[in-house]
């Protein structure tokens, strides 16, 4: 069977006189020679990669923790056959680590004149944008022998957007929602209920729901149903200083704020308040005001992608003057921040007379679950002292909950797990009573 390419260029070789491979002129150019000139050839018979016309498509969002399909064409227009490696390469954060070589690594025959597409998977392991880097392409002759190389930028982005794992937890609250809502037989009324309609009086209603007028014109007792009130203003402000910038488990404090406040503003948009959202340091960050039921959701999410924690103080004073300006009118203001001391004593506390004389204040925390796990440890003197440092940061914790409360804010100071479902109760529960 006759052999074709590098292996039919080694057999030659080897049939090469001994002799002949001395170090003189003659010998060399004997072994050089075919070498140099198979290259030559093997150069000249690959196909060119500048004239090579690259083009993508496919996703351009992903949730955190989903692939994404990113598709490069690669159009031949010249007379060659193109046989090529290509490497379509992203930032590090595009891939879970390890995984690199084999998704951006590509082997592709591209016959004269023909197409073919080929297909990069992103894992994506941060928030944010990716955008592509270079493409580069290898292109071999026949024998493998040579290779022309040649880079090109083929823009993409992809936005990785906020995974929104609380989202499980929406049909429960929702289900709590048509509760409060009187469209279940559990009806209740609270200072700033709004009056639905009448039915027949059952054993066990509440008799001031009576409503004796209209009992008057019927030949049974009727009752008044109430639901909570609608269209009330809501204003979730996220602190994106270096408080947020701390890891509590596996991902950022801005992460699991970010979290709850997509729950917060899905189950509020369905019961009819309309959420804004404020990302805050120095300086806003990010806003999303006056958008309809349907857009606010993709709003905040799109919003959130690009969010990241800035390593610096937060001000709180300008914070607060931005809440006020974007709040004119009575809110719910839901301020996701951390609850370490001195960032509340001395920065929001002597300021939320200002905001609690005019707008209900929720302030909503990360707790570290370490800490508690610390508390309860025992066994070592090591572990002794872990307990006694814990237990003095859980103290401080309270007494500055307890601060907050003195100045009628309501706190939810919960681990990234319970955070979101927690702050949904929270709203739920001000819901119920009319307090917002």
């Amino acid at each position: 069977m006759a052999l074709t390419g590098r292996a039919a260029l080694l057999a030659a070789l080897g049939s090469i006189p001994v002799g002949v491979l001395e170090p003189s002129w003659a010998g060399l150019l004997a072994v050089n020679g075919p070498i140099a000139l198979a290259c030559a050839v093997d150069y000249a018979l690959a196909s060119p990669v500048r004239t090579l016309v690259l083009a993508r498509s496919g996703d351009s969002s992903v949730r955190l923790g989903e692939p994404a399909d990113v598709h490069l064409t690669v159009s031949n227009p010249s007379n060659r056959k193109l046989r090529a490696r290509v490497r379509d390469a992203w930032p590090p954060s595009s891939w879970v680590a390890g995984t690199e070589a084999a998704a951006s690594r590509h082997e592709v025959v591209v016959p004269a004149g023909e197409r073919r597409r080929l297909t990069t998977r992103l894992r994506p392991t941060r928030r944010g944008d990716r955008r592509a880097d270079r493409v580069t392409i290898r292109s071999f002759g026949p024998l493998g022998l040579w290779a022309r190389q040649g880079s090109q930028v083929v823009p993409w982005t992809v936005r990785v957007l906020p995974p929104f794992t609380s989202r499980k937890h929406l049909p429960s609250r929702l289900a709590r929602l048509r509760e409060l809502d009187g469209r279940t037989s559990l009806l209740t009324r609270g200072e700033g209920t709004e009056f639905d309609s009448l039915r027949d009086y059952v054993p066990g209603d509440d008799t001031r729901s009576i409503d004796w007028r209209a009992t008057a014109r019927r030949p049974k007792v009727a009752v008044r149903t109430w639901r909570p009130e609608r269209d009330r203003h809501i204003l979730i402000c996220l602190d994106t200083g270096r408080t947020s910038a701390g890891r509590v488990g596996d991902s950022p404090r801005l992460d699991s704020s970010m979290d709850a406040a997509l729950l917060l503003a899905a189950l509020a948009t369905r019961a009819g308040d309309r959420v804004d959202l404020l990302a805050h340091d120095r300086r806003p960050r990010a806003q999303v005001q006056g958008r309809s039921a349907a857009d606010v959701l993709p709003s905040f999410v799109n919003a959130m992608a690009t969010l990241e924690p800035e390593l610096v103080e937060t001000d709180s004073r300008t914070l607060v003057s931005t809440i006020l300006r974007n709040a004119p009118r009575r809110s719910l203001v839901v301020i996701l921040t951390s609850l370490d001391a001195a960032p509340i004593e001395e920065g929001l506390l002597p300021l939320l007379p200002r905001l609690t004389q005019r707008h209900t204040v929720l302030l909503a925390s990360v707790a570290d679950p370490h800490v508690a796990a610390m508390a309860a440890s025992r066994g070592s003197a090591d572990a002794v002292y872990e307990a006694a440092a814990a237990t003095q940061t859980q103290a401080q914790r309270h007494r500055t909950a307890d601060q907050l409360a003195r100045h009628g804010v309501h706190v939810v100071d919960s681990t990234p797990d319970t955070l979101a479902p927690s702050l949904a109760d929270a709203y739920l529960s001000l819901k119920a009573a009319g307090r917002l």
